[in-house]
């Protein structure tokens, strides 16, 4: 396995969630770290919890002129992380707003290949692309039609990008349902609910922490002979 000692890891999306737990846990084993959010205020929270030789950049990743320009000054860099997202609105197909769900796609999908074509170039040899998708990929429910089209898209772009991108590595991680801020539009009582019910049904009865996930793209990361690859980390949500 290989060592993130001294490693520039660029976390996309990195001031909160399965983005900042990765940026903790890359800085833990000694990796330099830059985070890239929006969201000014969230990055600054974030900074608080990192060491003070962490980098923050404030760019909107749905926008693809802001992307092409961050990694035109950025320099090169080890591993790139994309975690970016937000709140999904899961509904029905006769009750789906079609506007708003293509706006889903920008920073889920579409910032995810923009950060990919335009970060590539710099990536060092022997350097890492590791992306986000999810278990609704390949597990849908109902009302989860975009979510679910979004992470099937992301994980046939990563397939393609480990061939077109060789000898650098490509792989996505598919977290099961995690205690996350994605789930804060929820209504706080429903979504204590939502992960009650789910962590009786899970073999492990247990929700998935952001931590929990950090750990796999620290080994993707790490693995140097893993690429094209779908790691699934769900608590045996599958298995249901």
């Amino acid at each position: 396995m290989e060592n993130l000692t001294n490693k520039k890891v660029l976390i996309l999306g990195g001031s909160t969630g399965l983005g900042l737990a990765t940026a903790k846990a890359a800085a833990a084993e000694g990796a330099v770290i830059t985070i890239v959010s929006k969201n000014q205020k969230r990055l600054e929270a974030a900074a608080q919890q990192l060491p003070p030789q962490t980098t923050l950049f404030a760019t909107d990743l749905s926008d693809e002129k802001s992307i092409q320009s961050f990694f035109a000054s950025f320099g090169n860099f080890d591993h790139l992380v994309y975690t970016a997202g937000e709140n999904l609105s899961l509904s029905v197909i006769k009750d789906m707003d079609l506007s708003a769900s293509r706006r889903y796609f920008d920073i889920r999908y579409w910032g995810a290949v923009a950060a990919v074509k335009y970060g590539a170039p710099h990536i060092n040899p022997g350097g890492s692309i590791t992306l986000t998708s999810g278990i609704a990929a390949i597990k849908p429910n109902i009302s989860w039609s975009i979510g679910s089209s979004i992470c099937a898209a992301m994980e046939g772009f990563t397939r393609v990008m480990a061939l077109e991108l060789a000898p650098v590595r490509v792989n996505i991680v598919s977290p099961g349902l995690v205690r996350s801020n994605l789930w804060d539009s929820l209504d706080a009582a429903a979504r204590e609910q939502l992960f009650d019910n789910l962590a009786q049904a899970l073999p492990l009865k247990r929700i998935g922490e952001p931590e929990d996930i950090a750990r796999t793209y620290l080994y993707l990361m790490k693995q140097p002979y893993s690429t094209g690859q779908r790691v699934i980390v769900d608590g045996g949500n599958m298995l249901i």
